[in-house]
């Protein structure tokens, strides 16, 4: 069974030195726990820091691969972590952004049967965006696209970002929205208890997002975008009928605007999701009766969750043949233009 993980964090020595500086400013954000914990132990309040992500971020051949080989993974499909170039100015972000894609294609031209990509950009300059998308999957032949959530507490609902989803759609490359820490305008409770994380908020913002978008009509004027997220849904997928009913009563009343097609209708088209550090078989049960088994893959989400229990998750689950190469390898060569293996 060919095992393609297909939300595997990775990044470079350039944007972990910016994000130093970042956990080093002044700014609120919720996301200097995540940076100070991970690019700057001197600062770090968060306990991160002793984890040592940052070893297994930039790394590619001396840690990852042969922990690829020991647990069977054929493949992952790398990403820029989080928050990517998101935190930074626009134009250091779109400098960043594309030297990191530039350095993406180096490693899959090097190792093209064990690594595939997604491809970074700044939101917040979307027209060079929109001409990096169209570098990344013409000029570096990239497998898609990488996105963490909201830019300076905004969404793809915006008008202003869609240059963007029309190149992403133009050349058929699935964006896959990863989390970051909630906005500003979300953060209040989410502070305490750890909550402001993978607990919790990563959930609720991404989750934010993906609603916004079908709520605002976005798939109406993109049709064939394609989305992906990580951690089984976001929970999406166990709020979809309640999400569902909710807007479809809020269009009557004149509180949403009037969409082409319901919500469940967009999260069936226009999404897929990963299983990213949601080992649990019922809730992968679930997931594949509910929104279809062509709408989930498997992943580890490495470095941040370990890849002995992610493989073992998949090679036990309560999975038909069929379900298990869909989940394991079939979807993702479909989503993200892979080649079957030889």
């Amino acid at each position: 069974m060919r095992l393609i993980a297909t939300e595997e964090a990775w990044s470079i020595p350039e944007v972990a030195a910016e994000l130093q500086q970042v956990s080093r400013s002044p700014s609120q954000s919720l996301d200097k726990l995540l940076v100070k914990g991970i690019y700057d132990a001197e600062v770090d309040t968060s306990g991160y820091g002793k984890m040592n992500f940052l070893e297994g971020l930039l790394d590619v051949e001396e840690r990852r691969l042969p922990q690829m080989d020991e647990h069977g993974v054929d493949m992952q499909l790398l990403t820029l972590t989080a928050p990517g170039v998101q935190m930074f100015d626009a134009d250091t972000a779109t400098d960043l952004a594309a030297l990191s894609n530039d350095r993406m294609a180096e490693i899959i031209r090097k190792h093209p049967t064990r690594f595939v990509g997604l491809g970074s950009f700044a939101p917040h300059s979307p027209k060079r965006a929109a001409k990096e998308v169209e570098r990344v999957m013409t000029e570096l032949k990239l497998n898609g696209l990488v996105v963490n959530s909201h830019t300076n507490g905004d969404y793809f609902d915006d008008y202003r970002f869609w240059p963007i989803l029309e190149a992403a759609e133009a050349h058929d490359a699935c964006i896959y929205i990863h989390p970051r820490s909630p906005s500003d305008t979300l953060k209040g409770p989410l502070q305490d208890y750890a909550m402001d994380s993978a607990m919790w908020g990563y959930g609720v913002e991404v989750g934010t997002h993906m609603l916004r978008m079908m709520a605002g009509g976005v798939f109406d004027r993109f049709p064939k975008l394609k989305i992906c997220v990580g951690h089984m849904g976001e929970m999406v997928p166990f709020f979809i009928w309640r999400i569902n009913f909710m807007n479809s009563r809020a269009q009557k009343v004149g509180r949403a605007p009037k969409t082409q097609r319901s919500m469940e209708e967009y999260f069936k088209d226009n999404f897929v999701f990963t299983t990213s550090g949601v080992e649990d078989h019922l809730a992968l049960r679930y997931a594949i009766d509910r929104m279809g088994v062509e709408n989930v893959l498997w992943s580890i989400d490495y470095p941040y969750q370990p890849i002995k229990e992610a493989v073992e998750f998949i090679q036990t689950a309560p999975l038909s043949e069929a379900e298990m190469h869909a989940v394991c390898h079939g979807n993702a060569e479909r989503v993200f233009h892979i080649p079957p293996a030889e």
